[in-house]
């Protein structure tokens, strides 16, 4: 990349618009035979503004292609054992075909045995170890969503996988080792590392794909990034601006200095409007994917 020029946008919302609009598609096939629609199950707990505000774009989401939202709410106080109850339940209702379980849930609570309690036929998070496990050992299941967003959104640009040094920072079960379990089976040569990785800065700079997803504010700066390299920022974070014109105003950013970034890499996420709309769009697919299982009989 010559230098003074500007990354290209990964547009996760153009991209994610046009998901929609082929699972749109493909619910208004099965109505038209006279088929039921998709369910989804949201289970939201407490009285978190951020999961209340992504559990309402998740259920407009799901409006918008035909898929059916049933939302089961509980108070900050629940037991877990209401909880796993509701759940039961859901896991044998025929018309639920995906069940997600909003995160983060109150402290009390047991986050991993509640996630764990959902079928993993009806796992559109594609976070049940048996699905993970499905994952790792390169098999279909349902895969969780921000990584399979990350590997869509990187198709649609038609970004090469084969041979190319692809660098995963964040070794979470939600974004960093299922990402990094995809772009293997994409060919790519893969590097995992994280915040306690020695010369971390020095790793970045040698992926021709960077995925970063470390969860810490504008961490991976400029200098950290191969020239040319595509850079797929899955953090957001809302802090407010300390100095300048701006100054105590509020602003969102990365786990990636865009603007640093952007001089250097060939394309880039934006944040917002990157990652967070393939999430989103994937859990629509997962959906879909369940239903056609279920309605298949598998």
């Amino acid at each position: 990349m010559q230098a003074g020029t500007t990354a290209g946008m990964l547009d996760g919302k153009e991209v994610a618009a046009r998901v929609r609009d082929d699972l749109k598609r493909r619910v208004e096939g099965f109505s038209g035979k006279g088929c039921r629609a998709p369910g989804l199950a949201v289970i939201l707990i407490g009285d978190n503004p951020a999961s209340h505000l992504y559990v309402k774009n998740k259920v407009q989401a799901c409006k918008k292609v035909g898929i059916e939202s049933f939302l089961h709410q509980f108070p900050q106080a629940v037991a877990a054992e209401e909880v796993l109850a509701s759940i039961e339940r859901l896991n044998s209702d025929c018309s639920v075909d995906g069940i997600l379980v909003q995160l983060p849930l109150p402290a009390h609570l047991p986050t991993e045995r509640i996630l764990d309690a959902v079928l993993p036929g009806k796992d559109v998070d594609g976070l049940h170890p048996v699905n993970m496990g499905l994952l790792a050992c390169g098999k279909q299941g349902l895969r969780p969503c921000t990584p399979q967003g990350v590997i869509v959104l990187l198709e649609h640009y038609r970004v090469p996988f084969e041979g190319r040094h692809a660098v995963v920072i964040g070794r979470s079960n939600l974004v960093g080792k299922p990402v990094a379990f995809m772009l293997l089976e994409k060919n790519a040569t893969v590097t995992i590392c994280h915040s306690r990785s020695r010369e971390l800065d020095a790793i970045a700079r040698t992926a021709d794909i960077l995925v970063v997803a470390a969860g810490r504010p504008c961490m991976v700066r400029g200098s950290w990034i191969k020239p040319g390299a595509v850079v797929v920022d899955v953090g957001i974070h809302k802090r407010t601006i300390a100095e300048g014109p701006k100054a105590g105003e509020s602003e969102v950013v990365g786990d990636v200095d865009f603007q640093e970034a952007s001089r250097v890499a060939s394309l880039i996420t934006p944040v917002p409007g990157g990652v967070g709309p393939m999430t989103v769009a994937m859990l629509l697919s997962n959906t879909l994917t369940a239903y056609e299982r279920h309605i298949a009989g598998k």
